[in-house]
């Protein structure tokens, strides 16, 4: 959702973010040394598209726009093209991209971070399939998952482009030691850590950022993948079984041991109050409450961004989400597409590029930015630093075995909307650990929803 990328890439303040947006335009020119036609690393060959413009509509500002103003150079550099990237107004890339695409003038290309919204505007006739080197360059260099979430009728509009690592629990090196615990596997173990935190004097062991819906929907996804299977995680995304179904009951049962513990999480009523980013604050600001907060790769930059004095690799360090019952090796995870909107000639040769392993290196070895890829044949070595490139080897260790963001795949009504749908039924849960209760709500909530 356009309210969560926002929130959760907070890598420079507005005004900073305004000033890249000003040099990525001046950088964004094109070559006049660009040759008859160019090939990448990989093999890619790229037209001459001198005097070609073309425009790219995204959420990204600061390190983020940075990283990926390197990519269009170096694009425009081979071709001769010239690339326009602007961040939607606000980070609210869906009612920017709606409006523009509802008044005739869409943008050449999109990225896009829901896959719902390559569902509706490729079943809408408003998008381009992709190249069939571009579909080559997808199938060679990522997981088949990530070209299924941007097929749509059997045609494959979207190009992967950095990916999120959404099952990492975030800690606090120097309290794990003075309790005198190392990193958990199991949830049992998890569990008694926190136990044996709070009996070392931390005050609430576990941070849970419940003012912000969506961490409640990763909490969930993560329990729910572990403890009903992959298959079940589809058919449950896709609305195919009902929220009252028993698999989901097993997973806020499981959740409940943690979210109703309050020598673990404190009082949920607090926890209910915490925004996102104060969640990661309390773990890792100079006089932390809180040992260990579950969320993604992107606590990373939200560590640096707000100026905690945790450094991330030392102070600051993560393990996978631990197994549930002797769960299998999978990951939830987030991540970019991009689209193309026009038959603009730069269009289709900008996709197969971003499609490479050249492309990815760019786009994730700028220092401080926080992308990562999960293009299995980019070397793990072009991250800039060991928690990056340990991020980056936990995607690609489960090769197939990934899943989106269960709530990045519902409509926005049900799965990515303050105070509503799943957002809202998860936090009445974290009140009340009524299970039933909660099932019913999801259920109802989902049934008045269009568009699974």
């Amino acid at each position: 959702m356009s309210l969560r990328r926002s929130t959760l890439r907070r890598v420079a303040a507005v005004g900073t973010a305004a000033m890249v947006i000003a040099l990525g335009a001046a950088c964004g020119s094109s070559s006049s040394s660009a040759s008859a036609n160019s090939t990448t690393s990989a093999g890619t060959s790229l037209p001459n598209l001198a005097g070609q413009s073309f425009t790219i509509l995204g959420q990204w500002t600061g390190g983020e726009q940075a990283a990926f103003q390197t990519v269009l150079n170096s694009f425009n550099q081979k071709t001769g093209a010239s690339a326009h990237y602007t961040a939607a107004a606000g980070g609210d890339e869906a009612t920017v991209l709606g409006a523009k695409v509802n008044g005739g003038n869409p943008p050449d290309v999109a990225i896009l971070a829901l896959p719902g919204a390559i569902t509706q505007y490729g079943n809408g006739g408003k998008l381009k399939p992709v190249s069939s080197s571009a579909q080559a360059a997808v199938s060679a260099n990522f997981s088949p998952e990530w070209a299924k979430l941007a097929t749509v009728n059997g045609k494959l509009y979207g190009v992967p482009v950095d990916a999120s690592d959404k099952s990492t629990v975030w800690y606090n090196t120097k309290l794990f030691s003075t309790a005198g615990i190392s990193t958990p596997g199991t949830w049992q173990q998890f569990m008694q850590d926190g136990k044996t935190l709070a009996d070392s004097g931390v005050s609430v062991p576990i941070s849970v950022g419940g003012g912000d819906g969506w961490t409640l929907t990763d909490w969930f996804e993560n329990v729910y993948i572990r403890t009903a299977g992959v298959d079940m995680y589809d058919k449950l995304t896709h609305h195919k079984i009902p929220w009252t179904d028993p698999s989901v009951a097993t997973a806020l049962n499981t959740l409940k041991q943690v979210w109703g513990d309050p020598s673990l999480i404190g009082s949920p009523a607090n926890a209910l109050k915490v925004p996102f980013p104060t969640s990661v604050d309390n773990v890792f600001k100079s006089k932390p409450t809180s040992a260990e907060v579950f969320e993604g790769s992107f606590v990373a930059t939200t560590i640096t961004g707000d100026k905690d004095p945790a450094k991330v690799g030392t102070d600051a360090k993560f393990y996978p989400f631990p197994s549930v019952n002797g769960s299998q090796n999978v990951l939830v995870v987030g991540g970019d597409w991009a689209v193309g909107f026009t038959s603009n000639k730069a269009v289709q040769p900008f996709l197969d590029y971003l499609a490479t392993p050249e492309a990815s290196k760019l786009l994730v070895s700028a220092p401080g930015s926080g992308f990562l890829s999960a293009n299995k044949n980019l070397d793990t070595s072009s991250y800039p630093d060991p928690t990056s490139t340990d991020l980056a080897k936990q995607i690609l260790s489960v090769g197939d075995n990934i899943r989106f963001d269960m709530s990045d795949q519902a409509p926005a009504s049900f799965g990515g909307t303050p105070n509503k749908g799943e957002w809202a039924a998860l936090q009445m849960f974290l009140k009340t650990g009524d299970v039933a209760a909660t099932q019913a709500q999801l259920e109802k909530d989902a049934n008045a929803t269009t568009g699974w």
